[in-house]
């Protein structure tokens, strides 16, 4: 559970709708910060804190489509939720497929808001997560020799110890020793487990016959 409040941006140049939003946004317990155009989201905006965007689709200048552009290719994937006033189906399916969680119509309806801000944030902390997740995974491969690496990755491409002692040249016992540090150093209590981190890592194995060889460890 995050110790941060969760942060609802509100993206609109309208100032009445903004403060209106603002209101209604804070009513349900969230922290919120307003902005009147993308320009000044781009300059203010903090990444770090968990939270999502309620951004209106049709602005001057830079419009949400383009922001969201611009959020992306700045590797910033924070959850989006589109407001507009005139439905149009091309946009829509513009916005979704470049990540956006939902896409509503004003005026919008209280609980479909609420419905669609707890969607954005609840894909928020999964991500968040996953990088958290990641990172300690990341850290922990960090922590492995040359050597134990290279036992990692062929025990995840689901070799048993004698082939990996075979293909290192050296015997199993040994092979044995360095896989047991492998799962020790990656916190793996099971070699489905230790196939999962190295998945996580980006390290792509067989998992099934990873799973076949768990009789050799």
């Amino acid at each position: 559970m995050s110790l941060q409040s969760e942060t609802v941006f509100i993206v609109d140049d309208d100032p009445e709708v903004c403060r209106a939003m603002g209101r209604l946004v804070r009513g349900a317990g969230y922290d919120v910060r307003e902005f009147n155009s993308a320009h000044d989201f781009l300059v203010a905006h903090e990444p770090d804190p968990p939270g999502c965007v309620l951004l209106d689709l049709t602005m001057p200048d830079l419009d949400g489509l383009e922001l969201q552009r611009c959020m992306v290719a700045s590797g910033c994937h924070r959850p989006i939720v589109f407001l507009t006033a005139n439905h149009d189906v091309q946009n829509t399916v513009r916005a979704m497929k470049a990540g956006a969680v939902n896409f509503l119509t004003k005026p919008v309806d209280r609980d479909e808001l609420m419905a669609a801000l707890a969607e954005a944030l609840a894909v928020d902390a999964a991500e968040r997560a996953e990088w958290e997740a990641r990172n300690t995974v990341a850290g922990r491969l960090a922590t492995l020799t040359p050597r134990e690496r290279q036992v990692l990755e062929k025990v995840v491409a689901g070799r048993l110890n004698k082939q990996i002692a075979a293909e290192l040249g050296t015997v199993e016992k040994t092979i044995k020793v360095h896989r047991a540090r492998v799962m020790q150093k990656l916190h793996a209590t099971s070699l489905i487990q230790l196939v999962e981190i190295a998945q996580l890592a980006g390290l792509k194995g067989e998992r099934g016959s990873a799973s076949a060889s768990a009789g050799s460890a």
